[in-house]
């Protein structure tokens, strides 16, 4: 045999070898691409289930393509408030409600007392006897006769806790994680160029808000070419009178803030000596003063504007928020130190009665938010297109209704101790109120004619509902937990020195077994300790100061990068035109 022979069986014989093994791998990636298909088209099928069970989402979309992001944030804000609440109402059934309905299906409730319908307005009454209220749980180790043991008591105290913590981290990553993408990475230094080729709202889909979205750009332009040279432009017997309106219009507000506070106190000690006669409906006067406050002051601060003149619009906007919450949380404020002071030392089940307050501030708040719709928004309407036709069609105020919302939330915060079944008188509230916002809003309101930054504009939101709210809530219930003795009559830390002594009794006890030992001694020398919490504090404001030098040297290159870009561009405009005057010479 020749060598082309041997050389001519070779070449066949390995490309026998190669055709199978290609054959093989066509066969191995056919069905790998089988695989990551089906796997693909399951992914796709699962996130379209959950859009089309997700809550609110058609609606969410038919409010932002015909107002835009900028009132679609109010009915985020709900929507994300209203799974606070259903979060809070799951834990609080099952970890306290329940175990409780278990060892004691029946409420004790006093013989000649019944459900008369005067208690879903008051809350007294049938409701002041059952699960509703601090005052209605046991404070003994449930699991006599063949049921497992649970402690009511470390239950109330570790669920609460568990709740509060888990809001909190919620928020401060919410609020974190907003203010890095619409503040940290924000360039401010786009300015005009932002506004006009990536600031348009793709979501809006109505042609009438199309119309309306374009004036709103050209405004925006308009006033931000203008602001800083108006400011500039403006003399200084003229800046003098407007700083002199400011200096006004908020010594103004605060002293309003202030007496709405003091009135608050003095219809409190009043409330006070009602609660001892028969009259139920006596207690609705109380809120019902409170609401009043919050649904008039508020519509009184807006007619500042006509007076103020900033430049700014936002400044605007800011200067009404810090108002409103300015009032709202001085209320507030009073009614937790007539809580904390008076209260607890004049009545014996003194949680209950706490309880009950809240209650009706939930209820009849909500009362007056649907009544601050009709007169706000449909009266509006009304007088805008059939009366003085001058006043035009009203919009939709984003800012008063948010922190109408920020309020309650505030209010179900502080009552998750005294009331643990609060966020279901929420969940109905907002349920309620999402449609009835969003009818009012398709009926009786246009696209707002100055579009704000809505992102930025929710940012402060959750900021604000972070502090003062949660944290105003979270040291109220933290004091009460603390500092403050139970009651003896009721509830389940009825006999202890303070809330908080389940723990240390709990703590004594797993101290006689000998496998909890690790247990107590974190307790002491961690949970107990000031040294700890000192190196808590100094570890995060390390990772602040870090963060804070990282995103500086991050903007530091963006600005290095913009520089260079445009020496670069600069270059080469200028190369071409040498080149010309070369050629001109010779």
């Amino acid at each position: 045999m020749s060598f082309d022979d041997k050389k001519h069986i070779r070449g066949q014989v390995l490309a026998l070898k190669s055709f199978k093994k290609s054959r093989q791998l066509n066969c191995f990636s056919d069905c790998s691409t089988s695989v990551s298909l089906a796997f693909r088209r399951c992914g796709a099928n699962m996130t379209l289930a959950r859009q089309t069970l997700e809550l609110w989402r058609g609606t969410m979309k038919e409010v932002g393509g015909k107002f835009g992001t900028g009132v679609l944030s109010y009915f985020k804000f709900l929507k994300w408030l209203l799974m606070f609440n259903i979060f809070s109402f799951l834990v609080n059934f099952g970890f306290i409600t329940i175990p409780q309905l278990i060892y004691h299906p029946t409420p004790d409730i006093p013989t000649g007392v019944s459900f008369k319908g005067l208690e879903i307005l008051t809350g007294a009454g049938y409701f002041s006897h059952t699960v509703m209220y601090y005052g209605a749980y046991s404070n003994k180790t449930q699991g006599t006769g063949g049921w497992p043991e649970y402690n009511m008591q470390l239950a109330y105290f570790l669920t609460i806790a568990a709740y509060m913590v888990l809001c909190g981290a919620a928020l401060i990553y919410s609020m974190a994680s907003s203010f890095r993408k619409k503040y940290v990475l924000a360039d401010s230094g786009l300015g005009g160029a932002w506004q006009l080729l990536c600031s348009w709202d793709f979501s809006v889909t109505n042609e009438r808000a199309v119309r309306q979205r374009k004036n709103n750009l050209r405004i925006q332009l308009k006033e931000s070419l203008s602001e800083k040279v108006q400011v500039a432009l403006l003399p200084l017997t003229e800046r003098l009178k407007h700083y002199g309106v400011f200096l006004g219009t908020w010594l103004l507000s605060t002293g309003m803030a202030l007496g709405c506070g003091a009135s608050v106190y003095f219809l409190c000690q009043y409330d006070k000596s009602l609660k001892t006669g028969e009259t139920p409906a006596a207690t609705l006067l109380l809120p019902f003063v409170v609401s009043l406050i919050n649904l008039v002051i508020p519509l009184f601060y807006s007619l500042f504007k006509k007076i103020e003149h900033y430049s700014n619009p936002r400044m605007q906007v800011y200067a009404i928020i810090v108002r409103n919450v300015i009032l709202k949380m001085s209320i507030l404020g009073i009614l937790c130190y007539y809580w904390m002071k008076d209260v607890a030392d004049t009545f014996s089940c003194w949680e209950s009665i706490v309880g009950q307050a809240l209650y009706r501030l939930v209820i009849v708040d909500f009362l007056f938010i649907m009544l601050g719709s009709f007169f706000g928004e449909f009266l509006s309407n009304v007088i805008g297109t059939k009366c003085i036709q001058s006043l035009g069609v009203p919009e939709f105020d984003v800012a008063r209704n948010v922190l109408d919302l920020i309020y309650a939330q505030t209010l179900a915060w502080i009552g998750i101790y005294f009331s643990p079944l609060l966020p279901v008188i929420q969940i109905i509230k907002f349920f309620i109120l999402f449609y009835l916002k969003k009818v009012s809003l398709t009926q009786n309101c246009q696209p707002p004619r100055r579009a704000g930054r809505a992102a930025q504009m929710q940012t402060i939101f959750i900021a604000i509902l972070f502090f003062p709210s949660f944290v105003g809530a979270l040291s109220m219930v933290a004091y009460t937990v603390w500092t403050l003795p139970p009651s003896d009559k009721c509830g389940p830390f009825r006999g202890l020195n303070t809330t908080f002594s389940a723990i240390q009794i709990w703590m004594d006890d797993l101290n006689r077994v000998d496998a909890f030992q690790w247990t107590v001694w974190i307790y002491q020398h961690v949970i107990r300790s000031e040294i700890f919490y000192f190196l808590v504090s100094f570890i995060i404001l390390v990772f602040i100061y870090i963060f804070r030098q990282i995103t500086q040297g991050r903007k530091l290159l963006i600005i290095l990068l913009r520089q260079q870009i445009v020496n670069v561009s600069s270059s080469e405009l200028s190369g071409p035109k040498c080149l010309v005057h070369q050629s001109c010479c010779v």
